[in-house]
This record gives C-alpha cells, sequence and structure tokens, in this order.
C-alpha cells in the first residue's frame, strides 16, 4: 500500500511538473516577437509598466519602442520592463498597485482612467475629444492639457502622455442603422463611471461586462452588441460573431500613461529627464500610427465581409444632445470651468 502511495504521489508531482513547466502563453507566445534583442539584467533602475492591451494595438506597442529607445539612449542604465496582455493584473488591480507603488507605472484604458482621478473622465464623455484632430489639440494645449495631465497628483501619480486605440462605435450582430434600432440592442460597455452614464443618458440597454467575457457573451447571444473601436474589435476577433459596425465616434479610446512620482523622483534628473523625453516623443508618433491603423483594420474587416454604417444626422443630433446629462453630472466632478473651457475650445 505505501509503495502505490509513493508512486501516485511521484505521478502527481510529475503531472504537475509538466504542466508548470509549460510557457504561460502555451506554444505561441503571443509576445515572441517583441522581446528584447539585449540583456537587461545589469539595469541600475528598473521601470515597471503595465497595459491591458495586446501589442498588436499601436496604442500599446508603443510600450516596448519606448523600453528600446530608453534602453539604448540611457546606455543601459534604465530598463522599462513593459508588461501588456494584463500580465500584472486588471486595470482596477494596477491602479491600487500604482497608488502603492508595487508597480511605477501604467497605462491605463481611458475608460478605467477616470476611477483615478474624475478629471481624467473628460476625454470618455461623449462627443467632446471624439476626433483625431481634437485629440491633438487637446494635446497641444497647454491650457486643455496641464489639468489633464496634474489631475492624480493629490494620488501621488501622473499623467505624462497618451496613445490610443481608435474611435468608439457599435459591433454588432445584426445591422444598426439608426437611433430607433440601437433600442433594441443590449450593448456590452465597460466596467466605467463616465460609460454608464452616457448608456443611461441615451436610454439605451447595456450590460456592464469584463473584458474576458465579451466572447461568449457575444457567441452565446447575452448581448448583441459592443462598445468599441474597430482597431480592437477586429484584432481581437469580435467580428467574427458581430459582422456589423456603427461608426459613432463619440469619443477617443486612450492609453492614459500614468506614473509614480515617488518612483520617478528616485531616478536621477537626467534619467528622468530623458525617460519623459521619450514617453513624449514616442506617444506623438503612435497617436499618428493609431489613426492609420484605424483606416486599415477597418478595410481589412470590410474584406472579412464586416458591413459599416454611419447614423443619420438627426440621429446623431439626438445623442449628442442627450449627452448633455452626461456634462451636468461629470461636470461638478471634472470641475465645470475646465469641462465649459475644453469644450468651446475643441468645436
Amino acid at each position: 500500500m505505501r509503495t502505490l502511495k509513493m508512486a501516485s504521489l511521484c505521478m502527481m508531482i510529475f503531472l504537475l511538473g509538466s504542466f508548470f513547466s509549460v510557457p504561460v502563453w502555451g506554444a505561441d507566445d503571443p509576445l515572441a516577437k517583441w522581446q528584447p534583442s539585449f540583456d537587461p539584467s545589469g539595469a541600475k533602475y528598473v521601470y515597471l509598466l503595465s497595459c491591458v492591451g495586446h501589442p498588436a494595438i499601436e496604442g500599446v506597442a508603443v510600450g516596448f519602442q519606448i523600453r528600446d529607445r530608453v534602453w539604448q539612449e540611457s546606455k543601459g542604465q534604465l530598463y522599462v520592463d513593459f508588461r501588456p496582455l494584463s500580465q500584472l493584473g486588471g486595470e482596477k488591480d494596477v491602479i491600487n498597485k500604482l497608488n502603492f507603488g508595487a508597480i511605477n507605472g501604467m497605462m491605463s484604458s481611458s475608460v478605467a482612467a477616470a476611477n483615478i482621478a474624475p478629471e481624467l473622465g473628460i476625454v470618455n464623455l461623449p462627443y467632446v475629444v471624439d476626433t483625431f484632430d481634437k485629440l491633438d489639440r487637446f494635446r497641444d494645449a497647454p491650457e486643455l492639457w496641464n489639468p489633464f495631465r496634474d489631475a492624480p497628483l493629490s494620488k501621488g501619480l501622473q499623467v505624462i502622455d497618451f496613445t490610443g486605440y481608435g474611435s468608439y462605435g457599435w459591433a454588432t450582430t445584426r445591422p444598426v442603422t439608426s437611433f430607433a434600432e440601437a433600442k433594441g440592442v443590449n450593448f456590452r460597455i465597460a466596467q466605467a463611471p463616465v460609460n454608464i452614464d452616457a448608456y443611461k443618458a441615451w436610454d439605451l440597454k447595456f450590460s456592464v461586462l469584463p473584458w474576458p467575457d465579451v466572447s461568449q457573451a457575444l457567441q452565446t447571444g447575452v448581448i448583441d452588441g459592443l462598445d468599441h473601436t474597430p482597431i480592437v474589435c477586429n484584432i481581437s476577433k469580435k467580428f467574427t460573431v458581430a459582422k456589423y459596425y456603427t461608426q459613432l465616434d463619440y469619443a477617443q479610446g486612450l492609453y492614459v500613461h500614468i506614473i509614480n512620482k515617488k518612483w520617478l523622483a528616485q531616478l536621477p534628473e537626467e534619467l528622468q529627464q530623458l525617460l519623459l523625453k521619450v514617453v513624449k516623443e514616442e506617444s506623438a508618433v503612435a497617436r499618428k500610427r493609431t489613426k492609420e491603423q484605424q483606416q486599415q483594420q477597418i478595410a481589412a474587416a470590410k474584406a472579412n465581409g464586416v458591413s459599416f454604417f454611419q447614423l443619420e444626422p438627426a440621429d446623431k443630433a439626438k445623442m449628442v444632445e442627450a449627452s448633455e446629462k452626461v456634462y451636468d453630472t461629470w461636470g461638478p466632478k471634472i470641475g465645470q470651468e475646465y469641462l465649459d473651457k475644453v469644450r468651446k475650445s475643441l468645436q
């Protein structure tokens, strides 16, 4: 009996060892092509940077471009340890880690950023920063950018730049060509306060679901619509089920680069300035690439049978008018003067 138990124990250890020896991403590592061409083990300083997105998205891949430039220009002193694909946890978990300094920085989705500071929700308000052109103007105007940059300072954090993942609209399992047709759709929206208030203002049916649950929910009919961008829908294969897309372009999806100020301050001054310079320059390049990538992903989706629509001007006007309720709710949270200034400057 003892021999049998020992044999069973040995077999269990062997199986567990075999299981844990498999790479976390399996045989096809989605990060294989982004591995560094250098050995970072000798770095004096490490910047641990998180993002939930896939680096096939230009606004995420920028993390690796920042990594490589900082390594080269710092002569191996500073290593940006970039971890996309939720390797360090979901966004709510990462926000907590960032606050406590367990993680040094994150590229937060704009829908989640309002959980850090309400002012960061301004970029997700419908029909405010809703085009690539307005996004550039917002970033380039100090009177608009600086309050956004400094919004999380009270928590020991600061926004240092942002990249994007495209323009928001609706991917659906049946055509939605009017606001009336949208009334019959159950849309998945992000776990984000601005989005919830927007869908309430529009009087549309919605379900708040974690991103990992979306594919199954679409396939089983739990939801028949998805609030997201063409880039994300095509790259993440959501268009294999939701074959129709309504181009609302009501907001720009962003990855907001937020850094722990205490960690930044412990770097030598020249490395602080180098990191901030590289992030700014590479983020600007990534925003241009995102605009190009959106057109490429739309073309690829159309080639695979996805139909694209736009609402009639009268229907868009209804959504814009209804969005005033969202501004009324978020004005006091963001700061009414700041919201009014952004809206007036970008109109």
